[in-house]
């Protein structure tokens, strides 16, 4: 029988598993960050974007969950037809759980006030 993608894929990681499920979850984290700052919000679309968001992060290898939140008390009114925001690392709140095998990773993105600093960490590792 010949070896699973994921057997092949597994011999590139010169890791143990716990290192490869911190190494995924920060994918993750980054390509959330790098994929949608940017992105035209409002009041009106901020639940729809951070559906979006969470469903594109949820097709990804190992996301056992996902959720997004952006922060609303950011937002403001429109001053006129031309004015918008665009989404940035202040408004979002990102929790993501990786599991690969028995190994589990909560890692979350979330701007620091005390760091000026949307920071991108890991919250929890466990083993089943």
């Amino acid at each position: 029988m010949s070896p699973s993608r994921e057997e092949k894929v597994a011999e590139y990681f010169n890791c143990s598993i716990r290192e490869r499920a911190v190494f995924e979850a920060g994918i993750k984290l980054a390509a959330v960050y790098h994929q949608f700052i940017g992105t035209p919000i409002s009041a009106s679309n901020a639940e729809s974007l951070e559906r979006a968001i969470e469903e594109g992060v949820k097709v990804q290898p190992f996301v056992e969950d996902v959720k997004v939140s952006v922060d609303r008390s950011r937002l403001r009114e429109k001053k006129n037809e031309y004015d918008y925001q665009s989404l940035t690392g202040e408004m979002l709140d990102v929790l993501v759980k990786i599991k690969i095998k028995n190994i589990r990773v909560t890692s979350r993105m979330r701007y620091i006030k005390d760091v000026r600093y949307p920071l991108m960490y890991v919250e929890e590792i466990s083993e089943d």
